[in-house]
């Protein structure tokens, strides 16, 4: 029977916060809140000490960017004003000054095109630090320093450890770190940014976790910045038999729709379509698999692609332009809310 499989060896990863609880329900330890800007949806998760457990992520805050295409020039302005401004909410809330010096940090590998998000984003940081050294600097512009560490596979070296040796050198009061993340939903894909001030655990969304980058271990503020890049090829299975799902339930409902009857098949969006199949139909349809539960349903996919190493971790086929705009979206981002005399113009 379905409910004897042992499927509890078999997880499916996520490096975002929201994707590890149920935001209809309340979670012990966990607050939720939610604004709209324009089209972009703003998340604020607040985990405490009793909730690490349950969710498998680190006590801290979390803010969670979604929105839609970043290539189009009006909805890229508008992810860039919100980002701005949850970076500057999150510096607040950690106690981060305008002297503070920050050092920046892109973790990647910039020869893997979805991996590249950090050493892209640095690359379009304004670098202050040694200006600095050179004498007075134009009010309004902070210490600022970057570092691309590679990755251990390239450098042979722990990236937390020459992270540590430049923190020890340069003496930054706060480190902001950026990397690629991995989501458990399709739609999540080069469209959500998070922000953390729990710091990152390296490789951990393709399961070659590295040390820990945060205050424990570095002993000054940590702020974790990522897009998910990537998905498995379990996500891709499942998310694709829900939508299945949802277009059979769209079309059951809308059978005696005359309107819809001039509308293409192709040309029907049933993306907004709240109802659901029932359980029964939902068997109906899939069988035993039907009765599953969603956590269930997903443990199955991975259990049945990991053995063959078939559960492939996998990215939109137009990434390459995609990383280019959200590397520069990020470090634009970042350079705003870093330097308040700074111009995006520039």
């Amino acid at each position: 029977m379905a409910h004897e499989i042992d499927l509890k060896n078999y997880k499916l990863h996520t490096d975002m916060v929201v994707e590890t609880y149920d935001k209809e329900k309340t979670v012990k330890g966990i607050t939720h809140k939610e604004s709209k800007h324009k089209n972009i949806l703003v998340e604020e998760t607040r985990v405490e000490k009793e909730a690490e457990k349950a969710i498998g992520k680190k006590a801290g805050i979390y803010e969670t960017i979604t929105f839609q295409d970043v290539t189009d020039k009006d909805n890229y302005q508008d992810v860039l004003e919100v980002l701005v401004d949850t970076l500057k909410k999150v510096y607040k809330e950690i106690h981060i000054t305008e002297d503070c010096k920050c050092l920046i940090i892109g973790l990647g590998n910039d020869q893997s095109t979805p991996d590249a998000l950090g050493p892209n984003t640095v690359d379009h940081i304004l670098v202050t630090r040694h200006l600095f050294s050179f004498g007075e600097v134009e009010e309004g512009y902070r210490n600022t320093s970057i570092f691309k560490p590679n990755v251990t596979g390239v450098t042979g070296i722990e990236t937390h450890q020459l992270i540590k040796g430049i923190v020890e050198e340069t003496k930054p009061d706060f480190l902001i770190v950026i990397d690629a993340l991995a989501a458990k939903a399709i739609s999540r894909v080069n469209k959500t940014i998070q922000i953390t001030d729990t710091g990152i655990e390296p490789g951990s969304g393709v399961g070659n976790t590295r040390a820990e980058i945060s205050k424990e271990s570095l002993g000054i503020p940590v702020i974790a910045l990522g897009v998910p890049t990537i998905v498995d090829a379990a996500t891709i299975c499942y998310d694709t038999i829900q939508y299945m799902l949802k277009q059979f339930s769209y079309k059951i409902e809308n059978q005696d729709n005359k309107k819809l009857k001039f509308v293409m098949e192709g040309n029907q969006n049933y993306l907004n379509h709240e109802k659901n199949l029932s359980l029964r139909d939902k068997e109906k349809v899939l069988g035993m698999v039907g009765t599953l539960s969603e956590e269930e349903f997903k443990q199955l996919l991975v259990e049945v692609l990991s053995p063959i190493d078939y559960n492939l971790m996998v990215t939109p086929k137009e990434v390459d332009f995609i990383i280019r705009k959200l590397s520069t979206l990020i470090g634009s981002a970042i350079n705003k809310s870093l330097h308040s005399s700074y111009n995006t113009t520039n």
